[in-house]
């Protein structure tokens, strides 16, 4: 916690992340792996709400060798940074989008005959030479072709044209998250079965289909790489303790006190009265609310971590501030930290017990955080392999 506070500016909230934890689960997880297997750090979405530039580098420092994002303007802005790290492009992409992803040298994922030859001509009238991954939809149901066959002669069009070159061959899985794995074993039997047909054609095809999840759980579906997003930024893919899984939480959220005062019994806190004082008690205003990413739907639903003790939040969650009960008597001041995820001595707020709360997943909470809300990194800037 000490640390922590050194780090907090004078802001109303901040978001900070230990970039060592994203570097040392990035480690662990390498570990998992057989030797030649890869590891490609998913950076989407800010690093789901960490920062993608920063995670990106501690990613790098401990071991993986891709990065991933979702759209074209995330691996544009991205190549200034990482001039020669392979980028893949996860997402469907638009017209201007694919112009976008030519300029930014990204790695492009196809699954339409069509657009895979508006890939080639636009990259030879670009003069560059895009590696393609071919998606394979063995049971997401929303992006890839279904039919192996389609894949199949996606895999051989892009291997015929110089304009491109045919570079992977991937699924994603639906339920690798999930205690019952009958529908993900049907998957990855259905992949695995079409990847060895696709290597005896190209050996040199990188195939890959685990999520953080499948990484840490099943080991046979690692295959040449494997795609972590969530795991490497400590938050635990199964919506559990992240410790179980070896991982280090990377993000706090921190507030302070902005004001204390006392209600006796009957008074009310917040919009909607919808907390009322049982007994006299002592109240402090913290300046976080629904604007700056945490839920309005934590009304009466929530605790924080103030000088090493849970306290209550109470009353409706608003744009800017909520309320914290601090009981009857209290040596606390306005100044003082409030922690909302994060340690703070023996106690820890987790991302999973936020989303708990909320009946919703732990990188909803992190990436939920908006822009209002800095991003503090801390530890070294390792410079990218």
């Amino acid at each position: 916690m000490s640390g922590l506070v050194e780090a907090f500016p004078a802001q109303r909230a901040a978001a900070i992340v230990e970039l060592g934890a994203i570097t040392e689960n990035c480690a662990a997880l390498k570990a998992r792996l057989a030797a030649a297997t890869r590891l490609c750090a998913v950076v989407k979405a800010n690093g789901y709400g960490h920062g993608a530039e920063p995670s990106a580098r501690a990613a790098l420092a401990g071991g993986a060798e891709l990065l991933a994002v979702a759209a074209a303007t995330e691996a544009f802005e991205l190549r200034e940074s990482f001039p020669e790290t392979p980028i893949l492009l996860l997402g469907a992409l638009g017209d201007a989008e694919l112009d976008v992803a030519l300029a930014a040298r990204a790695e492009i994922s196809v699954w339409e005959p069509q657009f895979l030859s508006e890939v080639a001509l636009r990259a030879a009238r670009l003069g560059v030479r895009p590696r393609i991954h071919v998606k394979y939809d063995t049971g997401m149901g929303r992006l890839g072709a279904r039919d192996p066959a389609v894949v199949e002669a996606l895999l051989a069009q892009a291997g015929a044209d110089d304009a491109v070159e045919s570079a992977g061959l991937w699924t994603h899985f639906a339920t690798a998250d999930e205690d019952d794995q009958t529908y993900l074993d049907a998957q990855l039997e259905r992949f695995t079965v079409l990847a060895a047909a696709a290597r005896e054609r190209l050996p040199n095809l990188l195939i890959h289909a685990a999520n953080s999840a499948a990484t840490i759980r099943r080991p046979e579906s690692h295959f040449d790489m494997v795609r972590c997003g969530v795991a490497i930024y400590g938050l635990d893919p199964f919506g559990a303790d992240p410790t179980a899984s070896g991982l280090r939480p990377a993000m706090s959220l921190v507030s302070s006190i902005a004001a204390i005062r006392r209600c006796e019994r009957g008074d009310s806190v917040g919009y909607g009265r919808r907390w009322h004082a049982e007994s006299p008690t002592v109240v402090a205003t913290v300046p976080i609310g629904y604007g700056d990413g945490y839920r309005r739907a934590l009304t009466n639903n929530a605790e924080v971590l103030i000088a090493g003790r849970r306290y209550p939040v109470i009353g409706t969650v608003s744009m800017d501030n909520i309320a914290v009960d601090l009981g009857s008597q209290t040596t606390l001041s306005p100044g003082e930290p409030v922690i909302l995820i994060g340690r703070d001595g023996d106690q820890r707020i987790s991302a999973e017990e936020l989303a708990g709360r909320l009946g919703t997943i732990n990188y909803e909470v992190t990436c939920g955080l908006t822009t209002r809300v800095p991003r503090i990194h801390l530890g070294p800037a390792a410079p990218p392999r």
